[in-house]
């Protein structure tokens, strides 16, 4: 009890709080110290990971090309590689499915294994991408990620049928967890997603997270353009080279952005918004940004455009 006192009287002077994934230091027994994080994801909260592995189902679920393209540009967002696993090949592809995949994805330089965790299909190949890393394996609930976890490391995790009634899977990851697959190979195993938002970016800021976007030249004359059908723009020719499945969602994403520069304060209770900041600006623990926002002094550092706050108390 009195190193637990210790661990965490040492972590509120740090003014930080452990996430999977982190390098710790011990003195006594004791964590000391939290060492910087090379990588840090907020949703979930997760450091240090070397890649991220987008797992999507062929089917059951069927595939989500939103949803992948979502999760690859979240993960361009924090600057993390990204490998791509397709799974349930067993339920079979439609035509031409596979090379559609690899037109789209592989021609963007990611790199793609086909996999069937109930047939042990593609797990070698699988075993390989993870290999000397630490992965987090994100995707939609349902797709599969448990099964493959359990099928590379005998492990037994839970797992769950996809419901007949809505074609969605449930939950059966409730939390992150590192996962030992062999010396040096680990899985950050996450929670499944199922509703992603771009509205914390602007709208000329989704344009980076595409990678086919990167090396093109618009030659659009104006600087603001963001290539959706406006009069004069000149990118016509690069948008009929880009997949429609990949165009769609940049389109979609955009939509989402201009929600937040149209309305970017959202009014929270105090409470909401400690919440937030703890998930997603900063790794302090609540009870000190609580005192931070209420205390003496303007807590800067914690306060954007995103939200106003709705307390009697003004930071």
């Amino acid at each position: 009890l009195k190193q637990q006192e210790k661990y965490r009287e040492v972590l509120k002077k740090q003014q930080l709080k452990i996430v999977v994934g982190d390098f710790v230091e011990f003195d006594g027994g004791v964590i000391s110290k939290i060492l910087p994080k090379k990588t840090f994801i907020p949703r979930p909260s997760v450091a240090n990971v070397d890649q991220i592995v987008v797992v999507s189902a062929l089917k059951a679920p069927d595939l989500d090309f939103h949803q992948l393209n979502r999760y690859i540009s979240l993960a361009k967002y924090y600057k993390i590689p990204v490998v791509l696993c397709f799974n349930k090949e067993d339920l079979g592809l439609e035509e031409d499915a596979q090379d559609k995949i690899l037109s789209i994805y592989g021609a963007l330089g990611y790199e793609i294994v086909f996999t069937s965790a109930l047939e042990k299909k593609g797990i070698d190949a699988f075993r390989k991408l993870l290999k000397g890393k630490v992965s987090a394996l994100c995707g939609n609930s349902g797709v599969g990620k448990s099964s493959l976890i359990n099928t590379v490391s005998g492990f037994n995790l839970r797992t769950k049928e996809v419901s007949d009634k809505t074609g969605r899977g449930t939950h059966t990851t409730r939390h992150c967890e590192l996962i030992e697959i062999e010396d040096r190979t680990l899985i950050v195993d996450t929670p499944g997603f199922s509703h992603l938002k771009f509205d914390f970016l602007l709208p000329s800021e989704i344009q980076k997270l595409f990678v086919e976007f990167k090396y093109k030249e618009f030659n659009c004359k104006f600087k603001d353009c963001l290539h959706i059908g406006e009069i004069g723009c000149g990118a016509e020719e690069i948008i009929k080279e880009t997949p429609q499945e990949r165009y769609d969602s940049y389109k979609k994403f955009v939509a989402e952005a201009k929600e937040y520069e149209e309305n970017p304060f959202h009014i929270l209770t105090l409470e909401e918004y400690v919440e937030i900041v703890c998930e997603q600006l900063t790794y302090l623990p609540k009870e000190i940004v609580l005192e931070r926002l209420t205390g003496d002094g303007i807590a800067s550092d914690l306060i954007t455009p995103l939200w106003t706050i709705k307390n009697d108390t003004k930071p």
